[in-house]
């Protein structure tokens, strides 16, 4: 899953980003509203961490832009007024969440895998593909009864196929989903990283689950 952190304050923007990054997601960060801005309407985001005092344009003024324009990412607010009104005006401008500084960042990890899993209409964090699990809390898989070792950028792929499972992903959109903004869309990185999986979960005799739609992409799914 993608995600992108607006926040001004280094220590705290640091440290949200370290934290996602080590638990598989794709971030890219900013500390400028204006920039935060442009990266949210070029980019596809699952989730975008706003906060809402920031240099250049405020977060709530980032928010009323990106729902004016139509955009559809699941947007976390931070901000320091805990006050109810301030609360009320974030959600009424379209915010989907609100978390008030200080905070935990396990509870911010908890509160992002939540809107993520919200944007593919999914609630149950138990993922189950045939005889594959994927917990998107713990982020471990079982193939049958058999744990899967996997690396975070793996694990990323995985998630985000196992969150559209029966559709076909493009590599457009695996890019997009799973690798941050400085990755090279033009590269073979996708496959690679679909090849590294197959190795892992479709030994033989398991069934093949990973199933390659030619000229479109991927699609994750139990034979038919």
């Amino acid at each position: 899953m993608r995600v992108l952190v607006v926040e001004d304050y280094p220590p705290i923007r640091k440290a949200v980003a370290k934290a996602l990054r080590e638990a598989g997601f794709a971030v890219d960060e900013t500390g400028n509203g204006e920039e935060g801005l442009w990266y949210a309407t070029n980019n596809e985001y699952d989730v975008v961490i706003l906060d809402v005092m920031l240099p250049g344009i405020d977060g709530l003024t980032i928010l009323k832009r990106l729902r004016a324009e139509g955009h559809a990412a699941h947007v976390l607010m931070l901000t320091a007024k805990d006050a109810v009104p301030d609360r009320v005006k974030a959600l009424d401008l379209g915010a989907d969440d609100y978390l008030v500084k200080p905070f935990a960042l396990d509870e911010l990890l908890a509160r992002v895998r939540a809107l993520a899993r919200r944007a593919y209409c999914v609630k149950n964090p138990c993922l189950e593909i045939a005889d594959l699990r994927v917990e998107t809390t713990t982020q471990r898989v079982w193939r049958a009864s058999e744990e899967v070792q996997l690396t975070a950028r793996e694990y990323a792929l995985l998630e985000y196929l196992a969150l559209r499972q029966g559709e076909v992903v493009s590599r457009t959109e695996i890019w997009e989903h799973v690798y941050e903004f400085k990755s090279d869309a033009d590269s073979n990185v996708v496959d690679v990283y679909v090849g590294y999986l197959r190795k892992k979960i479709e030994r033989p005799p398991k069934p093949i689950l990973i199933h390659t739609v030619r000229g479109r992409g991927y699609s994750l799914g139990a034979s038919k």
